[in-house]
Parts: C-alpha cells; sequence; structure tokens
C-alpha cells in the first residue's frame, strides 16, 4: 500500500487528521475531503492548481529519485556540517540548533524557559533576566533571525519573539546564549521578528493581538472598535523600545525591505471583531508596508503620543499622518487572511502568501509609494494551490511556498507571476508533497541579499505516520529537501521528528559565526576567581558571600558552613581552560543549578532556611573522579 493511499484509508477511519478542517475550505466542498478531492483532481488532469504543473512528485517519487540521484546529507564522523540552522521551539520557549545537511540537534537554546541542563534560569542573572522581562513561566518562540551587514548575515547575534507574552530576545552567538529580553509595552503576543535591512539597525516586534492601548483599564473594555495593535521597533544593541506605530487590524508575520526603507507586516481582522465569525466577514484584508523614514521623522516632529514609557504614532488609516502624499503606513488589499510575508532577495517584490485564497500576492516595492490605488502595486498574483502559507527563495529566481491544505511545496518562478495573468498557474514549476501540512519553510540564507540555493527545510505541523508511535501526541517533522538541481527538480532527503511546534528557522552558512569555546572572562561581569583565591565571608548578621574556583575533581571549598537563615550568595569560577570541560554546582533541596563553562563565572542566590547537611555536587560528567566532586554546605539551626 502507497503511503497516499494509506493517507487516504487513515483519513476515513479518523477524520482526515492530516489537514486542518478550521481554515474555511471545508465549506467549498460538502460532504468532499480536501486531500481525497485533490488526489482525484490529479488524477483527472489536474483540479484545484495541479494543471500547468512541469513535475507533480508524489512521495515514493521523491524518494526514488533522491536515491536515483545520489543527494546525500550524511556527515561523516568527525566532520562539520556547512551550516547552523536556528530553529523555533515552540511553546518549549527556546531555540534548536541544528547542523545542516545532516539534520542532527546541536543544542537548544533556553530562552524565555528554564532549563537545568544549561542552568538558564536558575543562577542569578538569568533568572533576574527573566524576572524583569515579566516573569512568564513559559514562552512561544517562533521567527529566529540572525542580524545582517551589508544585507548579509554577520553571525553576532540572533533575535527572537515571544508569541505567548508580548517579548523579544536577542540571543548572543559568541556563546550561543540568551543575553537580553525585552518586555515590550503595549503589545500583547509578539509574533514576528524581524529586522531592518541591509544592516541591523532595528528589530521590529509584530504584535497581534487587538487589546486596548493602553491596557490598564481606562477605556472601553468590551468594544473591540476601541482595541488596537502596535508594531514595535526595537535597538538591537541595548534592547529598547526605541517607538511604537498603532494601526488598524491585527498583525502577523513581518520582513524587511533589503535597503531599509519598508517594514512589511501580513494582517487580519480588518472587520477589528473579536469572534472568528466576525473576523472572517470582509473578503480583503489588508498588507501594511511601514515607511521608516516618515515615521522616525514623526517621532522626531513629536507627532506621538507617550503610552508607558514609548512614543506611540498613529498610523490607523484615519491619522492625519496618513493623509496626502507621504503616508507613514501603506495599506494594500490582498485577498483574506494573507499569512507569510517575505521580501525577494534582490529587494524588487514582497510576497505575501494567501493563506484561505490558492494565491499568492506579489507586491512591486517601487510602485507601492507611486500608485493611487494601494492594489495597482499588486504585479502578480499566481494561483499556488490550497492554503499557501510562507515563503523562501533559492537566489535564482524562484519562490518556495508552502501549502498547508495540500501538504506539499511548491516551487514556483517570480518573474513569470509577475508577467502572467492573475490566478494564473503558469509560474508553478513543480510540487513535493510533504509529512504533513507546512507551516513555515527555511532555505538556507533565504533571508540574505544572497540565498545559498542548495537546501530547504519544511517545517510541518504533523507527522502522523512518519515515525514510532509515542502516544497520542505525535512529534512534529522537520523535512529536508535538496533544492539545487533545477533540472531533476526537489528532493526529498530526511525526516527529523521535533518537539511541538516548529515555525521559522535560519539558516546560516558555518563560516559566518565563529562562536568561542572558552569563555573570555572580560565577557563577564562577575570578577574571575583564580585557583587558590576562593573566599567565604559573613558580611551582615544573616548574609554570606562565597567565591570560589572549580576544576576537576573538586570545588575550592570541601566544605561551607552557614546560619539557619541566612542569605548566601555563592559565585563559582570554572577555572578550566580546555574546551568542552563543563562543571556544575547542584544544591537540589535549595533549588540551585549552575552549568559553568570553562573560564566562566556565575553566581546563584539562595536562603539556608533548614538546619542540615546539604551535600553540593557536579552534575555535569567532568572526570573518572567525577562521583567524588563535591562539597557541603552545612547548616547549623538557630542558637
Amino acid at each position: 500500500m502507497s503511503n497516499d493511499t494509506q493517507r487516504s484509508t487513515d483519513a476515513g477511519e479518523s477524520g482526515d487528521q492530516t489537514t486542518d478542517s478550521t481554515d474555511g475550505f471545508d465549506s467549498m466542498l460538502p460532504g468532499v475531503r480536501r486531500r481525497d478531492f485533490m488526489k482525484a483532481g490529479a488524477a483527472a488532469g489536474g483540479l484545484s492548481g495541479l494543471a500547468g504543473c512541469t513535475s507533480i512528485l508524489s512521495e515514493d517519487d521523491v524518494q526514488g529519485t533522491a536515491s536515483a540521484s545520489g543527494v546525500d546529507n550524511s556527515v561523516p564522523p568527525g566532520e562539520h556540517d556547512e551550516y547552523y540552522a536556528l530553529l523555533s521551539g515552540g511553546q518549549a520557549g527556546d531555540v534548536r540548533v541544528y547542523g545542516l545537511p545532516s539534520m542532527r540537534e546541536l543544542i537548544r537554546i533556553p530562552v524565555f524557559n528554564r532549563d537545568a541542563s544549561r542552568g538558564y534560569g536558575f543562577d542569578d542573572e538569568s533568572k533576574q533576566m527573566l524576572e524583569d522581562a515579566g516573569g512568564y513561566t513559559w514562552g512561544d518562540t517562533h521567527h529566529p533571525r540572525i542580524s545582517q551587514t551589508d544585507g548579509d548575515y554577520d553571525g553576532r547575534f540572533a533575535y527572537v519573539n515571544d508569541k505567548a507574552n508580548g517579548r523579544m530576545a536577542r540571543i548572543d552567538l559568541t556563546y550561543f546564549e540568551t543575553d537580553a529580553i525585552v518586555n515590550i509595552p503595549n503589545q500583547q503576543g509578539t509574533h514576528g521578528a524581524c529586522a531592518q535591512l541591509p544592516d541591523t539597525d532595528l528589530i521590529f516586534g509584530v504584535g497581534e493581538f487587538r487589546t486596548p492601548v493602553p491596557n490598564d483599564g481606562s477605556g472601553n473594555l468590551e468594544d473591540p472598535d476601541s482595541y488596537g495593535s502596535v508594531l514595535a521597533a526595537i535597538n538591537p544593541e541595548n534592547m529598547n523600545v526605541e517607538w511604537e506605530v498603532l494601526i488598524d487590524g491585527n498583525m502577523d508575520n513581518g520582513d524587511g525591505s533589503k535597503e531599509g526603507r519598508y517594514f512589511f507586516t501580513s494582517a487580519y481582522n480588518t472587520e477589528e471583531a473579536a469572534t472568528e465569525s466576525g473576523m472572517t466577514r470582509a473578503d480583503r484584508d489588508d498588507v501594511k508596508a511601514f515607511d521608516i523614514p516618515r515615521i522616525e521623522a514623526a517621532v522626531e516632529a513629536g507627532n506621538y503620543e507617550m503610552l508607558n514609557g514609548v512614543p506611540v504614532v498613529d498610523g490607523r488609516k484615519d491619522s492625519p499622518l496618513n493623509q496626502g502624499d507621504e503616508p507613514i503606513v501603506h495599506y494594500i488589499p490582498t485577498p483574506k487572511s494573507p499569512h507569510g510575508v517575505s521580501v525577494t532577495p534582490d529587494n524588487e517584490y514582497v510576497i505575501v502568501s494567501g493563506k484561505l485564497d490558492p494565491t499568492a500576492s506579489v507586491i512591486d516595492i517601487d510602485k507601492i509609494d507611486e500608485v493611487d490605488d494601494p492594489t495597482d502595486a499588486i504585479v502578480g498574483q499566481p494561483k499556488l494551490g490550497l492554503g499557501p502559507l510562507h515563503t523562501a527563495y533559492d537566489g535564482r529566481g524562484h519562490a518556495y511556498t508552502t501549502l498547508f491544505i495540500d501538504s506539499q511545496v511548491v516551487k514556483w518562478d517570480i518573474e513569470e507571476a509577475v508577467n502572467a495573468e492573475p490566478r494564473s498557474e503558469s509560474p508553478v514549476i513543480e510540487k513535493i508533497d510533504v509529512h504533513y501540512n507546512p507551516g513555515h519553510l527555511i532555505a538556507a540564507e533565504s533571508y540574505t541579499e544572497d540565498p545559498a540555493g542548495d537546501w530547504l527545510v519544511s517545517l510541518n505541523k504533523l507527522s502522523k505516520d512518519r515515525f514510532l508511535p509515542v502516544g497520542p501526541q505525535h512529534p512534529e517533522n522537520d523535512q529536508l529537501i535538496y533544492i539545487g538541481d533545477d533540472e531533476n527538480g526537489m528532493e526529498l532527503v530526511k525526516d527529523s521528528p521535533a518537539q511541538a511546534e516548529p515555525h521559522d528557522a535560519s539558516i546560516c552558512h558555518k563560516s559566518k559565526i565563529n562562536p568561542k569555546e572558552v569563555y573570555d572572562p572580560e565577557d563577564l561581569e562577575l570578577s574571575h576567581t583564580a585557583e587558590g583565591e576562593s573566599t567565604m565571608e559573613r558580611v551582615s548578621e544573616d548574609r554570606v558571600e562565597i567565591e570560589m574556583y572549580s576544576t576537576r575533581n573538586h570545588y575550592g571549598f570541601q566544605e561551607m558552613v552557614v546560619q539557619e537563615g541566612d542569605e548566601v550568595e555563592m559565585q563559582v569560577t570554572n577555572i578550566e581552560t580546555t574546551s568542552d570541560m563543563l562543571h556544575s554546582v547542584a544544591i537540589p533541596d535549595h533549588d540551585v543549578h549552575m552549568r559553568v563553562a570553562p573560564q566562566e563565572t556565575r553566581k546563584a542566590t539562595f536562603t539556608a532556611d533548614d538546619p542540615g547537611v546539604y551535600w553540593v555536587y557536579c552534575a555535569h560528567f567532568c572526570s573518572a573522579l567525577h562521583l567524588e566532586m563535591r562539597s557541603r554546605l552545612i547548616v547549623k539551626p538557630e542558637e
């Protein structure tokens, strides 16, 4: 039985788990499953977007072609991958780091979550950072984006949003660690995280959920007409919010033009309703093109309202700043509920996926400020298939778009789409099945001015029958596709299970990221304790400060004696100089776990509440005498 047949059988037994019945398509064909309709259409000669494709590859075709062509993603032991891939961790709140093309998971970077394996959220610095950023217990990462200089990745930082709580974080790629988080005022739910290009002069947080602005209970809380959402511009160096723009409707994803003028967001709910039925009454929504120089001029001129410490510029349609010949925000009508938005590498077009329409809209960036009717800036609208969501590029004039309903990735020609009639299928070059229901996808260096054009990863929402069953919650599926051969077509190379729920990613060549293998003490704010310099001092009646070193087999102190009720500040330096020789400081009864890398210093503060003996031990295996590496914390009872 083929996989396609198996998928149809499974759908008949359990209600088509490979598609989402909430996207508005079921009503088009009452009583007919979308997948069954699509397969029947393909057999009949090309219904619903299949006609005009030069190659429609089934799963078996793709795997056979890949095997025949010899495309190999294996990386032998001891050799390194060509690319770093930074992938969203979804509700885990972290960022996953893969090596490509092997698809090996190298590490997970905790961002909005506590992670004992990294000591993140347990030492004083990271714990305080999370507390200052709202104190939430979880986050939802969606869009890791790497900083750029002159339109290319510079390997300095990555930035990622918190879709759940309205935050933005910065990851220092020197150490692959989160070093800053900002809780964005006036914003609830930061969906997009994107940079101003060609240099990362600003980071934009795309606010999704409409709320009263300010949301302090002073307005009409029950009237959604009084709500708003904002775009936030964040300084990437200090992570302060510089300004915000209040707009009509909700926003979703975002991307910046390559020359720094525009920032684009997809959007939905032009109705400004609070229910699903209200949000879907209209047949159009507005893509928003923010004119950054004009917005900054408005801020400079004082044309804003200060809300929660941030200048908020009124960018709504009826704002005085949007009247006349120089609007600060262009509202471009597109088919209902556009989702993904991305700028082509040559900066000629911004492409917006239809989601509830089988087309993508190709917007000519140069025409945005020239046309009287905003829809005249749309110069192409190819028909791609059901549920187009996100688009990536190979640098050879091709776009790759996920089709959520069809469970496919479609490759299409951008210029052909501009030259073709609207809703034509002629720009479609080929389609490849993925498993299943893809959301985001990313091609190697697709967000830069010069994509690599060899590998593409489809981040699929479902895996269903692709892996060993592990109970009701199935893994998701990141699939590696080779796109470097235009003659032989796309080739599915590897499945890689992922924890729920994958979203966006960035893929950067290894030559552009240069992480340090040992900490530079000058990069740390804490003092560095050398071997033999450990100190323990009672600085007040109820406070003890400890500074000690750790090295293989032992800590600077074999025992530490404090009194019941003391506040204990413990600072530890790993004095190893050999890379990968990590230690940790674990005191479980006091919820302390610091992971300390070579030449790194960490600090944790806790209260010695209960008298007794508490073992301090290294939880990171470091030597043959690892089990003997320990110290005693003795808490004497209060006299």
